[in-house]
């Protein structure tokens, strides 16, 4: 954003403020600005460019001798000039081949000795006297081309300002010493104020501890002149939610020219190469303000349409194009705000206009348009299609709708006075912001907020009223009733909405190089351990010691992971905008990530290993309260083993899972292992995901108590096929909140006896499932009422000699321990003894 003393300048005078914008010179001005407003890029020495260049007056022209195109001038400076050739009445000579020039006009001088103004920048051309056609030309009169501030080559510049001959041209339209402040544009992403001279001569006076006072004009619901003439025009809004306003009126008589010099240099001080007074009042005000604006022939716009003259805002149909004003012609994309009439294309809404309503020398009628269009929208037209003008610039920082009005009824107002227009229509207004904005005059409701709120993210003791006045410098209202302010932002700010965005706002104006730099007082009290992040860390620590190691995956999976393992894709979440084809759904379980790692591994010569993950997963039916899927937290253990080092493991995969899910859930876990085949799953969609890579047979739901606590087993045939998985394989997936309960463990002390272990083997039917087994020697243990031991049971052994053998001897290790004697072996073979007598009752069980 390039921001010119010379506009400050204009603004402060014209808007009547009566305060300096620059009371301590640019640099101080540039240091503050740097600090609290946007970091500054570059300082150009606009003024010095037009360094030697002079008002003179022609007091004499007449044909050159040598030359029927040419005509020898004497000019008047006020004898400011030394070193050069003067007649006697101290008048100089030039020749020049203008055709405009005129005895009695002023104009700029260009005297031997000074550098052509647009060469400065590449290769500077300095001029001296010289003859031409035999008549010394003591330097030159100067175009507007010449001069630097536009293209015009026809004839020279005419000054249009009532200054005395001698008086340095740069002083007449702006300094010498004027400069053009370059700013970041990244610094006023949230701030399309600030992307007119307006909002940073605002923002300039409040970081200054300065009342800015916008112009009478600057407002949301203005008087517009009364319609003079009658220009029927017609706006028919088919994209209310892409162009949420849209305003126009119709202007007659409009006489195109030139515009003032102060236009021509104000817009060339940024950038913008002037065209013709009308097209460059667009600009102007799109610079006071940051609200671009356009310029339709109204005649050109009615010979396009079908009857009465009609703006039609409408996305582009299949195969049409359109010829815009940079010459180029464009298929436009499908989306784009288009402005029609209701039989052709005529410009890109928000973008750049076309070349059939150009606004000409012979325009005599024409249509203003200020509108407000989808920021995003814009950005993306912007970016298809390579378009990158002014108006691209600030309608992609999300510019007010609420000055739409005020912008257009200014302009309306210029171009009647200087060109002798008359408004030929009522103003036209498609409206479709939202009521309450309109009401009360800005974007967001009034933030209600305490000075104590402020002061302790800010470390200030600012009052009420002292952050009243400091917001009041940049027009906010406020109202202040004891500690609370109840604060309006106004119309034309869109980033005030929360509590926050005013503490930043205060910090900022006020200087946040001012904060007081204090070490904020400790709190000693010791911070609440997360549940989550301390079971993350036990899983961790324990899996990691037994041998395993932690891996990280992706979160989305390909659907071939669901079709490998038997899991529903359609009962994922499936992603829109994935990352890559390999990552479309959002996974359901952790175990086909870890199965996916088994077989590079084995292959790569790794002949024993366990892995195992922390993650989530997540369910499309079951959301949160804003409609996104809930994430469940989970961990997946896989344990595998090649053939080789499989013959050195004793027992089935599945016990060899089963010893890493009891370590990893502590010997105090009292839990319960229920054949999958007997638990009825239907319903439960997650949790049906997380069985289906299991043998129905071989693998177990385990509880804890009456809390579900995951699942364990070998994996079933397709999957181990699937994923080339070696015999040896098995593991577990663990619900995370098992581990985070909030309950904290009962504590209970060791005895001071000894423990008394014992052995008891029992001969079963081989049909006999193990945790019956185990089941019925708790509920006989139970039986007897023991009161003030603590006993454990563990499985030592499960053998059966032949695979046909209708029986199977299952050995069970039990330890007791009284809390009040040393219990004897006798008294324990007793226990054993009456589980053994229950056991053969109930399970035909043979002690042996």
């Amino acid at each position: 954003m390039k921001v010119s003393l010379n506009k400050l300048k204009y603004i402060n005078m014209h808007h009547d403020m009566g305060i300096d914008l620059v009371p301590n010179g640019i640099d101080d001005l540039v240091t503050k600005i740097g600090a609290q407003l946007g970091a500054v890029e570059e300082i150009i020495p606009y003024g010095k460019r037009f360094a030697g260049a002079i008002v003179v007056k022609v007091v004499e022209c007449e044909k050159h001798p040598g030359a029927d195109k040419r005509s020898l001038c004497l000019v008047d400076d006020g004898g400011v000039v030394e070193h050069v050739e003067r007649n006697d009445h101290g008048l100089v000579q030039v020749v020049c081949g203008a055709p405009n020039v005129r005895a009695g006009m002023l104009a700029a001088w260009l005297p031997p000795g000074a550098t052509v103004p647009s060469t400065r920048d590449n290769d500077p051309f300095v001029l001296e006297a010289r003859e031409l056609r035999g008549k010394v030309s003591n330097g030159m009169l100067a175009s507007s081309k010449e001069l630097g501030i536009g293209d015009s080559h026809d004839g020279i510049l005419e000054v249009d300002r009532d200054v005395s001959p001698g008086t340095s041209f740069a002083d007449t339209y702006c300094d010498v010493d004027e400069v053009v402040i370059d700013i970041e544009n990244k610094m006023f992403t949230h701030r399309p104020d600030c992307f007119g001279i307006m909002g940073v001569a605002r923002e300039v006076a409040g970081i200054q501890g300065l009342a800015f006072k916008s112009p009478p004009w600057y407002v949301a619901d203005p008087e517009f002149p009364k319609a003079e003439g009658d220009l029927p025009l017609t706006v028919k809004n088919e994209l209310p939610e892409l162009t949420p306003r849209f305003t126009a009126i119709t202007m007659s008589n409009v006489k195109v020219e030139q515009s003032p010099v102060w236009l021509q240099i104000i817009l060339n001080e940024v950038g913008i190469k002037s065209i013709n007074n009308i097209v460059d009042y667009t600009n102007f005000y799109m610079l006071e303000t940051g609200q671009p604006l356009h310029a339709y022939d109204y005649d050109k716009v009615k010979a396009l349409s079908g009857g009465s003259p009609e703006l039609v805002i409408r996305k582009p149909a299949q195969g049409e194009k359109i010829k815009l004003l940079n010459g180029k012609e464009i298929e436009p994309r499908k989306d784009a705000i288009m402005i029609a009439t209701d039989k052709q294309l005529i410009g890109i809404g928000g973008v750049m206009g076309g070349s059939n309503t150009e606004v000409g020398e012979h325009t005599k009628n024409i249509i203003l348009e200020c509108a407000n269009f989808n920021m995003y929208s814009i950005r993306r037209t912007s970016m298809v299609h390579g378009l990158f003008t002014d108006a691209v610039t600030r309608f992609t920082k999300g510019q007010s709708p609420l000055q739409n009005l005020g912008v257009l009824a200014e302009i309306t107002k210029k171009i009647t006075e200087e060109s002798g227009a008359k408004v030929a229509s009522q103003v036209i207004d498609s409206n479709h912001v939202d009521k309450a904005a309109l009401e009360r005059n800005s974007l967001f409701p009034p933030v209600k907020i305490t000075a104590d709120f402020i002061n302790a993210r800010l470390g200030l003791k600012f009052t009420a009223d002292q952050i009243k006045g400091i917001l009041e410098n940049v027009e906010f209202d406020i109202e202040v009733n004891g500690d609370e302010l109840t604060i309006t932002a106004p119309f034309w700010r869109t980033d005030i909405e929360i509590k926050e965005d005013i503490v930043e706002e205060v910090g900022r104006l006020h200087g946040f190089d001012k904060l007081p730099l204090e070490l904020p007082k400790l709190d000693l009290t010791p911070a609440v351990k997360d549940p989550v992040l301390e079971a993350k860390a036990m899983i961790r620590d324990r899996l990691s010691k037994a041998g395993a190691n932690e891996l990280l995956t992706y979160s989305f999976v390909h659907s071939n992971l669901f079709e490998k393992t038997g899991q529903n894709k359609d009962d994922a979440f499936q992603i829109s905008n994935a990352l890559s084809p390999d990552l479309q759904y959002y996974r359901l379980s952790l175990t086909p990530s870890l199965l996916e790692k088994v077989h590079p591994n084995t292959k790569a010569g790794y002949g024993e290993f366990g892995i195992f993950e922390i993650g989530s997963v997540q369910s499309p039916t079951e959301l949160d309260d804003e409609g996104l899927p809930t994430t469940f937290g989970r961990v997946a253990f896989v344990i595998a083993t090649d053939t080789k080092a499989a013959r050195k493991v004793a027992g089935a995969p599945y016990y060899h899972a089963k010893t890493y899910l009891e370590h990893v859930m502590g010997d105090e876990a009292d839990l319960q292992f229920v054949p999958v085949a007997k638990v009825d799953i239907q319903g439960h969609k997650l949790f049906e995901a997380m069985v289906r890579p299991f043998h129905s047979g071989r693998a177990a739901v385990v509880y804890r108590g009456k809390q579900l606590v995951g699942v364990v087993g070998e994996y079933s045939t397709s999957t181990r096929r699937n994923f080339k998985l070696p015999n040896h394989c098995a593991g577990f997936e663990l619900f995370l909140s098992v581990f985070s309960s909030d309950e904290l463990p009962a504590y209970t002390p060791l005895s001071r006896f000894p423990k008394v272990t014992q052995d008891m083997t029992l001969k079963v039917p081989a049909s006999l499932e193990h945790q019956e087994i185990i089941n019925l020697f708790w509920s006989a243990y139970d039986s007897q009422e023991l009161k003030n031991v603590d006993s454990t049971l563990s499985t030592l052994d499960i053998y059966k000699a032949n695979e046909g053998d209708e029986t199977k001897n299952v050995t069970l290790h039990f330890t007791i321990a009284s809390r009040e004697r040393t219990l004897t072996d006798k008294e324990v073979s007793k226990i054993l003894d009456d589980i053994a007598t229950v056991a053969k009752e109930k399970i035909s069980a043979e002690r042996i």
